[in-house]
C-alpha cells in the first residue's frame, strides 16, 4: 500500500480528484450504510439534496487527494483571512485553530505550517494514530514537516498543546470529531444532540489563547485549495456546555458555506467509544 500511495503521489491534483470523485460515487452506491447516513444526516441538517449531491464525490476525493498531500509535491494554495492570523500571532497568546470535517482538513495544517509556521509559530495538531500499522507509521511521517508537530489523543498529547500555547504557538484540531468517553458533553448539533469534545473550550479557556475558524476549500478542476479564517463570533461563556454548543453552532456555519465539502457520511451521533 505504500508503494501504491508513493505511486499515486505523482498524478496531477485534478487527476487525483477525478478518481476521487468516482471512488465517492461508487462508495455512496454499493456501500448501504455509508449512503444512508450520509442523507440522514444532511436532511438532519436541513439540507436539500442539491445542496448536498456533491459531497458525495467530494468524499472520495477526501481520500484520493492524501498521496499527493502527504508525499507529493507541494499543492497550490490561496488564502482568505490569513490577515486574522497574523493579528493573532502577533498577540503573542497562542492561537486554536478549530477545523470541522469540511473540505481538506489535511490542508489546512499543511499551509499554516509552510506559511506561518517555519516562520516561528508551529501548529500542533491533535490526531488519533490509525488503527493499521502500515497506514501509521504512513501517517506519523507525512504530517511531521517543517512547522508542523503532532499529538496523540492522550493525556501526554494534551499536555504537549497546553505548553505549544502558552509559548505563543499553536494548535489545530477538528471539535466535531467524536471523543472517547468522559472527553465531552451531549450538545446539539444542527438540532440534534452529539457527544462533543471540550478539549477545544478546556484549551482556550487555560490558556487564554484566541480561537479562529479555519477550513480548507476543494477548489474545481484540481486547481489546488483555498484556506479560509474566520473569528469567533463572540467569546466563550464560562459554562462548558454553552461554550462548546457555541462551537458546535460555529461548526455549522462553516458547513452551511459550503455543504457539499462537509463528510456528511461521518458517524457524528455514534456513542463515543470507552477509552482503553
Amino acid at each position: 500500500m505504500i508503494a501504491l500511495f508513493k505511486l499515486l503521489s505523482h498524478l496531477p491534483l485534478g487527476v487525483l480528484h477525478a478518481l476521487g470523485w468516482g471512488l465517492g460515487w461508487l462508495t455512496f452506491l454499493l456501500a448501504s450504510t455509508y449512503r444512508r447516513r450520509l442523507i440522514a444526516h444532511a436532511e438532519q441538517a436541513g439540507m436539500a439534496s442539491r445542496a448536498w449531491r456533491s459531497a458525495v464525490g467530494a468524499g472520495g476525493q477526501m481520500v484520493a487527494e492524501l498521496p499527493r498531500l502527504w508525499l507529493g509535491r507541494p499543492v497550490p494554495v490561496q488564502w482568505d483571512g490569513d490577515e486574522l492570523v497574523a493579528q493573532a500571532l502577533a498577540s503573542g497568546r497562542g492561537v486554536v485553530f478549530l477545523t470541522p470535517h469540511l473540505g481538506c482538513f489535511e490542508i489546512a495544517a499543511q499551509a499554516y505550517a509552510q506559511r506561518f509556521g517555519q516562520k516561528g509559530a508551529p501548529m500542533t495538531v491533535l490526531y488519533r494514530p490509525p488503527r493499521k500499522t502500515w497506514l501509521r507509521a504512513l501517517v506519523a511521517q507525512a504530517r511531521q514537516r517543517p512547522g508542523l508537530y503532532t499529538a496523540p489523543t492522550t493525556l501526554a498529547g494534551v499536555k504537549q498543546m497546553i505548553k505549544a500555547l502558552r509559548r505563543g504557538e499553536t494548535v489545530g484540531l477538528l471539535p466535531d470529531q467524536v471523543p472517547p468517553q468522559g472527553q465531552g458533553v451531549m450538545a446539539p448539533f444542527f438540532g440534534r444532540p452529539a457527544y462533543t469534545m471540550s478539549l477545544s473550550v478546556r484549551l482556550i479557556q487555560q490558556t487564554g489563547a484566541i480561537a479562529l475558524l479555519a477550513w480548507g476549500e476543494r477548489l474545481p478542476w484540481g486547481r489546488g485549495y483555498r484556506v479560509h479564517v474566520q473569528r469567533l463570533a463572540q467569546d466563550l461563556p464560562q459554562d462548558l456546555t454553552q461554550a462548546v454548543t457555541q462551537i458546535n453552532q460555529a461548526m455549522e456555519q462553516l458547513v452551511r458555506q459550503a455543504p457539499g465539502q462537509y463528510l456528511w457520511a461521518y458517524d457524528r451521533y455514534k456513542t463515543p467509544r470507552t477509552q482503553g
